[in-house]
């Protein structure tokens, strides 16, 4: 493996050295970097010619130029790369690394969900080939598959933000509005319950009940003005997460691992509540420490009575604490949702930027999470729609190729239970394709968001490209290309030692 690992890094960095040369090249014969100078009007325009020429070495040869830059660039070996200065004079590394801050909170969290939507979905839709649920799932993968990701983020834009932001000065529904809403939801539920007619139909009545009410009570109350969840609600998920999680990793007929479960979401439960005060008003660091003490309770709780399956009962319980987490951090954002509109003038969702400019809640914790997520909202969604249909596809397809191998009839016969069929046995060689995808697109979004910052005027990785190329210089564009390829090249390696792990047959 590791003459692997250097065979590999060797033949990559010769193809970046490659490109890189042929990336200059093109970048520099592009266009005039001076062409907007010389159609200026100021008074000092020659001075100011002079200078563009002086800053970015127009009179030397491209060679000389390239070299400077693979001069400074290679300092990165030694942890002080000089990627040189822009047109303007400005240091590169320092619109890198804001470029990167931007970028990378999109990528991280568009990637985590598009993995865990598209998997699930995707497996869910193999179980069930060719139901009534793989057929609505296969549609919206190749709808969002299919639409050009500008299309997508517009529409979004008009959708999502104007229309959403109009329709919060009466947040009232319809009736047929909430009928129609409530069929759809009947009619996906009762998909992804699937079994016979019977089956199906209650559980499509139930959801179709569930949603009607739902949607009714948002509605008379104006819910969207000033949500409310509560602890309520964080107690629902924390034990409902608690039975899911037990039901994928151990099963439900497991009554020893439920209960350990049901302890861990007791713990959590306990742990957040006795921190509530200080919740109002937190800082990461509290979080994240509540976190940490709610995932110790339960590996401890799952360690000690989680019986001949007690490491499957501390994942769940792991699980269990973190759903617990996300819901008592939704709790707090929705108490102060209504504080945030007044200060945003009531357009809660933006269209453009990463941050509201000069904005009047910076010293209270909860309001700049809401306008941090809320700039988020949108890009993130754009992104991961995308990515999602493809997840979907390869996952399905993946794991239909190993639901019909011969093991896995072998463990059928021997009496396994699907659960443990599907998820012991099939689910972890379906990954194995899986991890090269989500390398390749880990490594691509990074540079390849380039539309979507666009878009919605995120100042990151697409948008340090794209000033570089229109101004045809070539600092911030080389950046950009040692960013993105080493970051391929990384996760690259990082898919092909998963596959090692995955797969013990590539070990030998």
């Amino acid at each position: 493996m590791f003459k692997f690992i250097i065979k590999r890094l060797g033949i990559s960095a010769l193809v970046m050295l490659a490109a890189s040369v042929i990336l200059f090249i093109l970048t520099i014969n592009a266009g005039d970097p001076l062409g907007d100078l010389r159609e200026s009007t100021s008074p000092n325009r020659q001075n100011l010619i002079d200078r563009r020429i002086a800053v970015m070495h127009l009179n030397d040869p491209w060679y000389t130029r390239y070299f400077a830059w693979l001069g400074g660039a290679s300092k990165c070996f030694v942890g002080a790369c000089d990627f040189g200065t822009n047109f303007r004079g400005q240091r590169v590394n320092d619109l890198l690394v804001d470029a990167m801050g931007s970028s990378l909170r999109l990528v991280f969290l568009s990637t985590i969900f598009a993995i865990v939507l598209g998997v699930f979905f995707g497996v869910m839709t193999a179980i069930r080939q060719y139901s009534g649920f793989d057929y609505v799932v296969t549609f919206i993968s190749f709808a969002f598959f299919s639409l050009p990701s500008f299309v997508f983020a517009v529409l979004l834009k008009e959708y999502g933000a104007i229309k959403f932001n109009d329709w919060l000065e009466d947040p009232t529904i319809s009736f047929a509005t909430t009928v129609l809403f409530a069929a759809i939801f009947a009619l996906f539920a009762q998909s992804l319950v699937g079994g016979d007619l019977r089956r199906r139909a209650g559980a499509g009545a139930g959801a179709f009940l569930f949603a009607l009410v739902a949607l009714v009570v948002i509605s008379s109350t104006k819910w969207f003005l000033s949500p409310q969840l509560g602890w309520g609600f964080i107690a629902v998920v924390s034990i409902a997460s608690a039975v899911l999680f037990v039901s994928l990793f151990c099963g439900l007929s497991n009554r020893r691992a439920l209960a350990s479960a049901l302890g861990s979401s007791a713990m959590s439960l306990v742990i957040f509540l006795a921190a509530s005060g200080s919740l109002w008003q937190p800082t990461w660091g509290l979080l994240f420490g509540l976190l940490l003490a709610a995932i110790l309770a339960g590996v401890v709780v799952g360690f000690a009575f989680g019986g001949y399956a007690k490491r499957s009962v501390m994942w769940a319980n792991v699980w269990t604490a973190c759903a617990t987490f996300l819901a008592v951090f939704a709790n707090y954002m929705a108490e102060y949702w209504a504080d945030y509109t007044k200060v945003v003038g009531d357009r809660p969702v933006p269209t453009v930027g990463a941050g509201t400019p000069n904005f009047e809640g910076g010293e209270i914790f909860w309001l700049n999470v809401i306008d941090t997520a809320t700039h988020l909202l949108l890009p993130t969604i754009s992104l991961t729609l995308i990515s999602f249909a493809s997840y979907t596809r390869y996952t399905r397809s993946s794991m239909l190729e190993v639901l019909g191998q011969d093991y896995i009839r072998t463990a059928r016969s021997k009496g396994l239970p699907e659960r443990t069929v599907i998820t012991r046995h099939a689910f972890r060689n379906a990954m194995i394709p899986i991890t090269t995808i989500v390398a390749t697109d880990f490594a691509n979004l990074i540079g390849g968001a380039v539309i979507t910052e666009s878009i919605f005027g995120w100042q990151g990785m697409g948008a340090l490209f794209r000033s570089g190329l229109d101004a045809v210089d070539p600092m911030p564009v080389m950046a950009f290309f040692t960013v993105t390829g080493t970051a391929a090249i990384v996760m690259n390696m990082v898919a092909d030692i998963l596959y090692a792990y995955i797969d013990p047959r590539i070990r030998r």
